[in-house]
């Protein structure tokens, strides 16, 4: 069979009526300068080797600014070439200098290992005997000797920073004493739990240089955010000049929404989009064209995973379509990533762990499996399609949830938006704490010194009186034999991760992966259906104690979804809004969560077949929480009823909150209570679901008004009649549901 193009298979699909928008971004090309003057001659000989005798013009104005030794953050979008932003300025430094040195840090080893190819390309045509190295938890004994002495440029990432390097910073008396740049790459991954631990990691990184003389430059790189250079200023504590005038080309795209067809006209319920996805991906893939498909989970991922691989199986071979997520092992990440650059892999399905800019080549279609949570994450995704300025296919498959429904129909709203604002919390006490013992461990802190720009004697006298600092005369010491920063997990405010294990082969017990101690609750409990590159495992045993979850390989036909039961107490309220009928909240809460059932559901038809208990202990979680409180009902309503629609509300919030933060939606939960613990009365608690809290609920406490027009508006757009799944999340008999909770949203 004859394969097709992407211009014929765009020209069918142009045909199909489930497509209800098409969007088309033209073409644009570049705007270039010349190298500066000042550029070493061998690294122009470099770099027109590689065809670059001009630089794009942000590429210009980076170089410059940076030679005024001013701080930067470079902002553009996926593919434009930020690369050259810090290597130019930093291959300069150390061709005028070769003592001069830089610290890479990128979110991620795989980008780490992606940017030294590249880089170390560069540096062999130049000629100069410059030795950049990764510094990761792959580096062998060995090598990291070398890299400690000798590395002019030494790539890490910051959980090797927090726990490798400044613990041990008299080993790496080199770098520090003559560290002239740093560069954080992907900078607008660093919002959340993960940028508030780094923003303190980065204070303890400059105390450090600063007791071996040195004042290294920052240089910052971008994908779109609403405030990356607030965002940088926060990171690093020092003022940064913005560039944004992107000059880099790029070729025609097509951005298309894709809305399942219904299949129950009265609830309004669509097919599933994974069935969907699979269906469109199929085409691409047997015309061999490269594809990568995104879903927002593990289990989806796997779950696509695995249905693409039996359909392309006799044609193509199922390792040509390979998953990639957290959770995989380095070298099967490093594997997937050389198969799709060199196209022996055809398509591959991840989380968005392929968002961030590892180098995979010239993709020709992205297709997502619903809104991926943010308007940044979903430009970043499409930024993975047409990489090379050709043409790209981007498909945005719409489920059932009320935010993809608002997307699809309100494409403006997308379009002409601008993305969200990332939002860091580093005083946030538990991870100022924690990097304080860090601090105090790396070097005594004096009386009165500040910690960023705070003032810390009180904590210092606190931990003191806990015996886990010293004091003598005016100098606080580190008072216990552990070091810190191993306890320390920089991606989670919760500290352990539990291990999986594989026993299928007694012979070959192996690792296949890890887990966060909260998802573990519900994805890795006994009897629970494991999913990894495609393959199912069943959980034969979790240890809980141990943090162990033990696995063996199976074939059955469903997977499992767990139910847990929340309950949460107030423990003081920070600040007040009392309205007429209503009263709003921000402060301290504890959660209790405790799984209770799983269900098996059918991997085909997505139907319920058989559930069981779950046994496992209580977690709390002690965290901030802002919360809706009703103070007056219309008895007429009734309990029952007024019960479902403040489930419909939180169904609603869970969906529009992340959009309006700037978070995923498990960075937020929203948990509806018909009779509060501490009031009996009606109450929506939004709360972080991190340990201490990161500042999101703070946000929707102040940004509460604009909130609730969204969801109101989000309601009153769905196309149902008395409420639905892809709203207010059913209906009930007798009630308008959705009118209901158009008009109970809006006394809040």
């Amino acid at each position: 069979m004859k394969k097709k193009s992407l211009s014929d298979v765009i020209k069918e699909l142009r045909m199909n009526e489930q497509i209800i928008h098409w969007h088309e971004i033209e073409p644009k090309e570049a705007r270039t300068k010349a190298l500066p003057d000042e550029v070493d001659s061998r690294i122009q000989a470099a770099l027109k080797k590689r065809g670059i005798d001009r630089l794009y013009t942000h590429q210009y104005s980076a170089f410059q600014t940076v030679q005024k030794g001013e701080h930067i953050v470079a902002v553009t979008p996926t593919a434009s070439g930020k690369t050259l932003c810090y290597n130019l300025p930093v291959l300069q430094a150390i061709a005028e200098n070769n003592q001069n040195r830089a610290l890479y840090l990128f979110p991620t080893k795989a980008l780490a290992q992606d940017q030294k190819s590249e880089l170390n390309d560069i540096i062999n045509e130049m000629g100069i005997d410059i030795k950049s190295f990764t510094y990761d938890g792959d580096t062998s004994p060995a090598i990291r000797q070398k890299v400690r002495k000798a590395g002019h440029i030494v790539i890490t990432n910051p959980d090797m920073l927090h726990s490798a390097i400044l613990p041990h910073h008299t080993k790496w008396v080199s770098l520090f004493e003559n560290l002239k740049y740093i560069v954080i790459d992907e900078l607008h991954t660093y919002r959340g739990v993960f940028g508030s631990h780094v923003a303190n990691v980065i204070r303890r990184l400059k105390r450090i240089c600063q007791f071996y003389g040195s004042n290294p430059i920052f240089i910052c790189t971008s994908a779109t955010i609403a405030n990356p250079r607030e965002l940088a200023e926060q990171l690093t504590g020092h003022s940064m000049r913005l560039i944004d005038d992107n000059g880099a080309p790029s070729g025609r795209k097509h951005f298309v929404f894709y809305n399942p067809p219904i299949v129950n006209q009265p609830l309004n319920i669509r097919k599933s989009a994974t069935v969907e996805v699979n269906h469109l991906a199929k085409q691409f893939l047997q015309n061999n064209i490269q594809t990568i498909v995104f879903a927002r989970s593990r289990v989806r991922v796997e779950i696509i995973l695995s249905h693409l691989q039996e359909l392309v199986k006799k044609e193509l071979g199922s390792k040509s379509i390979r998953g990639y997520r957290g959770g995989y092992l380095p070298k099967q990440r490093r594997e997937i990533e050389k198969g799709l650059r060199e196209g022996s892999i055809i398509g591959v399905v991840s989380t968005n762990a392929l968002e961030l800019g590892v180098d995979i080549g010239q993709l020709q279609v992205c297709v997502m499996t619903g809104y991926p949570g943010s308007v940044a994450s979903t430009w970043q995704q499409a930024g993975r399609a047409g990489r090379r300025h050709d043409e790209a296919l981007i498909i945005m498959v719409a489920s059932s949830t009320p935010i993809d429904q608002y997307i699809v129909q309100n494409p403006d709203y997308f379009f002409d938006r601008s993305p969200e604002y990332a939002r860091i919390n580093p005083e946030n006490l538990i991870i100022l704490v924690d990097h304080l013992k860090c601090a105090a461990y790396e070097l005594p802190f004096r009386t009165g010194e500040s910690f960023g720009l705070l003032e810390i004697d009180e904590l210092l006298e606190y931990l003191v009186e806990e015996r886990v600092l010293h004091q003598n005369g005016d100098k606080f010491y580190w008072a216990n034999q552990s070091f810190p920063a191993t306890n320390i997990s920089l991606r989670s405010a919760s500290q352990e991760n539990v291990v999986i294990i594989d026993q299928s082969d007694v012979a070959n017990v192996t690792i296949i992966g890890e887990m966060d101690r909260f998802s573990a609750m519900t994805l890795l409990h006994d009897e629970a259906i494991y999913l990894h590159e495609g393959i199912q495992y069943q959980v034969e045993k979790l240890d809980w104690e141990h943090k162990k979850a033990y696995v063996r390989k199976v074939d059955v036909e469903y997977y499992t979804d767990a139910n847990l039961a929340v309950q949460l107490k107030v423990l003081e309220i920070d600040r007040s809004v009392n309205r007429k009928q209503t009263a709003i909240h921000y402060g301290d809460v504890t959660v209790n969560m405790l799984p209770t059932i799983f269900k098996k559901i059918r991997l085909t038809t997505f139907e319920n077949i058989g559930s069981g208990p779950i046994y496992l202990p209580e977690e709390e979680l002690h965290t901030s929480s802002t919360w809706l409180e009703l103070r007056e009902v219309d008895e007429e309503i009734g309990e029952k009823a007024l019960e479902q629609l403040l489930l419909g509300i939180a169904h609603v919030l869970q969906h529009i909150v992340p959009i309006h933060v700037m978070c995923d939606r498990q960075d937020i939960h929203v948990v509806s209570q018909i009779k509060a613990n501490h009031t009996g009365l009606p109450t929506i608690f939004l709360y972080d679901h991190y340990p201490g809290g990161i500042g999101l609920a703070e946000d929707v406490y102040k940004r509460f008004d604009d909130i609730r027009a969204a969801a109101v508006h989000l309601i009153s757009q769905c196309l149902c009649e008395n409420g639905c799944p892809s709203c207010v999340g059913m209906e009930l008999d007798g009630m308008n549901v959705k009118q209901a909770c158009i008009d109970l949203l809006k006394q809040f």
